[in-house]
């Protein structure tokens, strides 16, 4: 449990950083934390429990599209995660399409690999 809260909190940070870099990314609900924190909840729930059955599922297509279907499989768990956050707690990150969405789960691995490596020393 410990590790996931960790990982949540890391998330939050990386979501956080995204929102604030992306004009494609946008924060709903008043303090705007509350909306990041929820987005990302959902994001390392998703990442936890379901993202790695639907990559492993779907690597032999992913092989044939040279890893374009990796794109849409990461543009789905945030749409997913952005609309559980939303419909759930009325607070949430909403995405205005897929580029921005590709663009900001390239943010979020930049930025939580960064934060993970930061605290781990």
């Amino acid at each position: 449990m410990r590790d996931f809260l960790i990982r949540w909190a890391i998330l939050t940070i990386a979501a956080g950083v995204m929102v604030v870099l992306l004009p494609g990314m946008h924060v709903v609900g008043h303090p705007p934390i509350l909306g990041v924190a929820a987005f990302s909840l959902f994001m390392a729930l998703l990442n936890a429990s379901i993202k790695p059955v639907v990559q492993m599922l779907a690597l032999p297509f992913s092989i044939l599209t040279f890893g374009l279907l990796a794109l849409v499989i990461n543009w789905l768990f945030m749409e997913l995660a952005s609309w559980l956050a939303i419909s759930l707690f009325d607070v949430g990150v909403t995405i205005d399409g897929f580029l921005w969405a590709v663009l900001g789960s390239l943010i979020m691995s930049i930025v939580s690999g960064i934060v993970s490596a930061a605290f781990s020393s």
